[in-house]
């Protein structure tokens, strides 16, 4: 006899696990179906999704110890720290400790299911149908058993997975995606990198710092085209003074790979044939929405012309019961997005009215210096035909950056010419990541650039350009 549930829940990576645990909360009887894409050594699904598994959550453990490592052998000294010799990397202990932390994070996944009576149902969750106001999802586990459960309502949350290149087989090993490029056993000495997003620029770092030489290939024209333009020059000008090289506006050809390495053929911008050998291929260009395996004819839930799940403003898809959250839908593919999505849909079905706005949704990449934005870009604001002004103060005229050895980078903000309402605001440098979530509330709560540069900041902190950046929207900063 199939399980009832008032919510079924495909999926536990950040958007599934968070509106699974919050469905749970409010009182709802709740299961999470989860397979073995990432399974542990004993074959076990782990939890998490490709955040915690191979995406955000390894990425920022490998940034760490790579930052780690070049400011042994290239900060050390200017702070009166001397080695006796170069420092050296085994990539073997690096790898180790990236793979703890992993395993420490899916394994707490499992506690809060516990903790917040969420049934985890393991194995492929599939629709089969709907019957008398339930929908009927199959579970398919790794020993092809199955099971059949019902349920209220039922949330999408399957995530994405690396879009590859249908003319560049990637085994993971030589060409990678995220997860191969997290994995490697060794650093290459020359590695190339097609994409320079968020991944390829995070991935290429990691390796850059180890050591190895890196040329990004990028099919656009322009850098960095998402971020404000005055962030996106600075992000290159200060990533080739580290060593990585860009190659924009570049169109692929042919990429063959053996035991010495991969070879790969391309046009540059002005159409010049050229090529680039080396060690290792890091395939970076997008990530497509996992549906395929959901067989959504069998309730009728429609597929946008990109192959995502369509949903209104609520995240319903046009079925009554049937969500969808995060990667799976249009949309920038963020955890965080995921996660208020997933909590937001779990208070619908109880019938609160909680509202997500996106323009308030933070980006950030965990370069160094890192970059973060909320907002929008002084050439979106522009083109829109709106009146802006703009203040911007550099990191280098912060005593608490200095002192960090950190003074690359700034902090931008756009505010409305007439009401002061802030309207974006863009930070290349040091803290970013955490810095830009002042500007989210600020925003969320329609603050004016006056308002934060009334606001006492700690000193010496580096919250501090962000405050001088409000003080130079209207031109009268403090220190400087």
């Amino acid at each position: 006899m199939s399980q009832n549930f008032d919510v079924v829940v495909i999926g536990a990576g950040p958007g599934g696990y968070i509106a699974a645990i919050r469905a749970a909360q409010l009182g709802l009887s709740t299961a999470c179906i989860e397979g073995e894409a990432y399974a542990d050594p004993k074959g076990e699904p782990r939890l998490g999704g490709t955040c915690l598994n191979v995406g955000c959550i390894p990425s920022k453990a490998l940034l760490a110890s790579s930052h780690m490592f070049e400011d042994a052998n290239s900060h050390f000294a200017g702070h009166g720290i001397e080695l006796k010799s170069p420092a050296t990397i085994d990539v073997a202990a690096m790898q180790a400790r990236k793979n703890g932390i992993v395993d420490k994070m899916t394994k707490g996944i499992e506690f809060l299911f516990r903790k917040n009576k969420v049934t985890l149902l393991k194995g492929f969750g599939a629709f089969v149908g709907q019957a008398d106001g339930l929908t009927q999802v199959q579970i398919t586990a790794k020993d092809g058993s199955t099971q059949i459960v019902s349920a209220k309502n039922v949330i999408i949350a399957t995530g994405s997975q690396a879009r590859h290149l249908p003319n560049i087989a990637v085994d993971n090993v030589t060409i990678a995606d995220n997860e191969g490029a997290l994995a490697f056993t060794e650093v290459p000495k020359k590695l190339g990198v097609i994409g320079a997003g968020v991944i390829g620029l995070e991935l290429g770092s990691v390796w850059r710092r180890l050591g190895a030489q890196v040329t990004v290939l990028e099919a656009m024209p322009a850098f960095l085209g998402a971020a404000d333009g005055a962030v996106a020059k600075e992000a290159k000008k200060l990533f080739e003074k580290q060593g990585l090289k860009f190659e924009l506006g570049v169109s692929i050809g042919d990429v063959k790979s053996d035991k010495k390495g991969v070879t790969v053929a391309y046009k540059d911008a002005s159409g010049a044939a050229q090529t680039l050998s080396c060690d290792k291929l890091i395939v970076s260009v997008g990530r497509t929405p996992n549906t395929a395996s959901l067989n959504l004819d069998a309730v009728g839930v429609k597929l946008t012309e990109r192959g995502f799940i369509e949903v209104n403003h609520d995240c319903m898809t046009n079925v009554a019961g049937i969500w969808a959250i995060g990667d799976v839908i249009p949309g920038p593919m963020l955890a965080h997005k995921a996660e208020d999505e997933g909590v937001a849909v779990a208070e619908r079905i109880v019938g609160q009215k909680p509202h997500i706005d996106y323009n308030c949704i933070p980006w950030v990449i965990y370069t160094s210096p890192e970059i973060a934005w909320v907002g929008q870009t002084e050439e979106a604001l522009k083109a829109a035909g709106r009146e802006i002004k703009t203040g911007q103060f550099p990191f280098m005229a912060n005593g608490r950056a200095l002192g960090m050895d950190a003074a690359d980078g700034f902090v931008k903000m756009i505010a409305d010419a007439q009401t002061d309402e802030i309207l974006g605001v863009h930070i290349i440098g040091v803290g970013a990541s955490d810095l830009i979530a002042e500007a989210v509330v600020a925003m969320e709560f329609k603050a004016a650039a006056e308002d934060i540069a009334r606001i006492c900041h700690p000193h010496p902190s580096l919250s501090e350009v962000m405050r001088e950046a409000a003080l130079a929207v209207d031109k009268r900063t403090l220190n400087m």
